[in-house]
This record gives structure tokens, sequence and C-alpha cells, in this order.
């Protein structure tokens, strides 16, 4: 063991760490945090609540901050290092209740609590990351710095959800929610890309979760392990900006679309079967809802599962990339989405088709005053 390894064992047993988790819960107890990363390491954003004071400036700053030495003092960084560092530090100058949080920024990330993204210009990792969007005139930095602040959920991890949120995470959509209530089945891989054969048997959403922080460890990923029903749609839909339809039955896609109905959100849809697939977006502020294209359910035998019908592994992955295509134009407020049309493709003839699809003035749902949540809107599953 290295002399840093000794001390910073010795740090650990002095000063103490804390799980992300139990510093939220001492900050909501009334401990202060401080975020102690320099200024350009914050641009993708302070654990919410945090208040950001570089290592440099900690000692000299932290009494005008925290006068009495008896509050209780919590320190955060990238990975758990420094503020272990700057706790023994705050304890030389009296701090009697001072805590680090362990594995830091990367850990708060992991662990699926909130970061908020403070004003200001992208440093210079963001702007590789993302310099072909800013690029491009329509986009550039005010653009990509919408789509940092963006909050994106999408209904299912499986093969319509993988593209969607791996082309969403890419693009440095900021926050990104996910339910699904599954497990990864070895079945799934032929089509549902964001999982991997050593994670069958994982929920989806933990699976999603490190595929997409892999991919891009700036994201906020937010899941929710469980199934979409009347009992949380209500608390969900509302916290973000867009919602993706990734499910595969009729109830649950009735439950998104009625709550999207409810709270104005846009309701980008995406369907698979066998060869064919289809893309919308229902927003009844401007168009009409799913239950405009589809009053009721048909018949399970006129409407089978992949499960049941198969279908073929690329087609979720069009859908998917379409569906994140819709969502992308959306949050940038560019060219003209999908509402009021449905995107049909045919993978065996290559023909994709666009059909209007006019308000229905007789909707049950979105032609007057919200009437509550139907009987068929009771989702069995997320996907």
């Amino acid at each position: 063991m290295s002399a840093l390894d000794d001390r910073l064992a010795r740090l650990r047993r002095e000063v103490g760490e804390v799980s992300p988790v139990e510093a939220a819960a001492r900050q909501a107890r009334g401990a202060i945090l401080f975020d102690i990363r320099d200024a350009e390491e914050v641009v993708d954003g302070l654990p919410v609540g945090a208040v950001h004071l570089s290592r440099g400036f900690l000692e000299l700053q932290i009494e005008a901050q925290v006068p009495d030495p008896a509050t209780p003092v919590l320190l955060i960084c990238a990975g758990g290092v420094r503020s272990l560092l700057a706790g023994a530090d705050l304890r030389a100058l009296g701090y009697r209740d001072v805590a680090s949080v362990a594995g830091g920024v990367s850990a708060w990330k992991v662990a699926g609590l909130p970061l908020h993204r403070p004003a200001g210009g992208l440093d210079a990792e963001a702007r590789a990351r993302y310099d072909r969007h800013l690029r491009i005139p329509e986009v550039g930095e005010a653009g990509q710095r919408r789509l940092l602040d963006a909050r994106v959920l999408c209904v299912g991890a499986g093969g319509i959800g993988s593209p969607a949120l791996l082309y969403l995470a890419a693009a440095g959509v900021g926050t990104l929610g996910i339910i699904d209530d599954d497990v990864v089945d070895r079945s799934n891989l032929q089509r549902q890309v964001l999982h991997a054969d050593g994670r069958v048997g994982t929920p989806k959403t933990e699976s999603a979760r490190g595929a997409l922080l892999a991919l891009n460890p700036r994201l906020n990923v937010e899941v929710f392990t469980e199934r979409l029903t009347r009992a949380n749609v209500d608390e969900l839909v509302p916290r973000y900006d867009v919602i993706i339809d990734g499910a595969d039955n009729f109830a649950t896609r009735y439950l998104v679309n009625d709550a999207c109905v409810l709270h104005g959100r846009p309701n980008v849809h995406g369907s698979v079967h066998r060869f064919e697939g289809q893309v919308a977006v229902f927003d009844a502020r401007h168009g009409p809802c799913y239950r405009c294209l589809y009053p009721a359910p048909p018949p399970a035998e006129l409407a089978p599962s992949c499960a049941e019908a198969g279908v073929l592994g690329v087609l979720p992955g069009l859908v998917g990339v379409l569906q994140a295509t819709e969502t992308l134009k959306l949050l940038l407020g560019l060219g003209d989405a999908l509402v009021g049309r449905l995107l049909y493709l045919d993978v065996l003839a290559s023909r994709f088709r666009t059909a209007r699809l006019p308000r229905d003035p007789g909707c049950a749902v979105c032609s007057g005053p919200f009437p509550g949540y139907r009987d068929d809107a009771v989702a069995p599953c997320a996907v």
C-alpha cells in the first residue's frame, strides 16, 4: 500500500465518508453540501442543493459561508479524494461535523440523484463531445445548452427505448428518465441494444443506466424500476419535457397518452410488428392524441405482442432512432414534427409512407375537459 493509500485510509476513519444517498438525506435534515470541484468541472451539473466553492478557496471562504463550526458540512468532489483531504483541513479549522461523499459526483450520478446545471457556456470537454452539433447553425451552443437542460422520460428500456435512449444520450440530453419493471432476458438481445449478455437477469433500468453513463458520463439518468401505473403516472409525466412511448401493449400506450393529454406533454410514439413500424408525435395542444387513432384496443388476436408474433431485430432500431429524431426536433424547436401525421415503415418493401391524422372531435380524452383515466388505461407492464 502506498503512502497516499495509507493517508486516505486514515482520513476515511478520521473525517468519515457517507454514501450519496445518505448525503442527500443529511441535506434534507439541514447539512450544507459543498461541491469543491473547479469551475470547469461543474459545467455539466452540481448536485441539487449544493453550494459551489472551489477547493482552492475553501479555507478562505468557509467561515463566511458557515460561521457556526457546529453546522453539519458535507464535501463532494469528482471521485471522493479531494473531499477527504478538504475534510481534514476543515476539521483542523474547528468544524466538528464534517463528512466526505464517497465516490464523489460520479457516484452521485450512478445513484440516480439529481443534478442542477448552472448557467454558462460549454467547457472544453463538452465542446469536443458536441462539436458536430456546434457546427450546425440551427443548433449551435444555444441549442446544445437547451439539450443539456432538457428532461426526457422513456417508458420502457426495450427494443424501441434502447436506440432512442442511446442517441439522446449521445446528443447530450441532460436528464433521461427510464421506467421499466422488467429484467434483461437473453431473448431481448436480438434487438435491445442497450443490454449485454453479461447483464442477463439484471433490471433493465440498471443495465440501461450503466450503458448510457458509459457512453456519456455527464448525463443525469433517473431510473424507476417499477411498472407505469395510475398510481405513479401523474407524478412522473409532469417532471419531463417530452415522453417517449416505448411500450408494447395498448394499456400502457393509453395510460401514457392520457397522462400526456392531462399534463400537456408531447408523446413521441413508436410501435413495431414483424416487418412494419409506426412513428407519430401525439400532442393534444396542437393535434390529435393516440386515442384519436385508436379509440379502443383491437382484439388481442389482431394485435399480438412481439413475444407472440416476432419482430425483425433491426426494425425497433429504425423506429427508436426516428423517435429520438422527433424528440430532438421538439426540444430544439426545429423542423416539422410528426404532429398530426403517422409515419409508416415497411422494411421488406423499403417503403416509408406518411398519412395525415385528424383530431377526432368525439375523442373521449382530448376533445374536451379531461374526463379522467379510463378503464382500458390500466397498464399491466411497461414493455
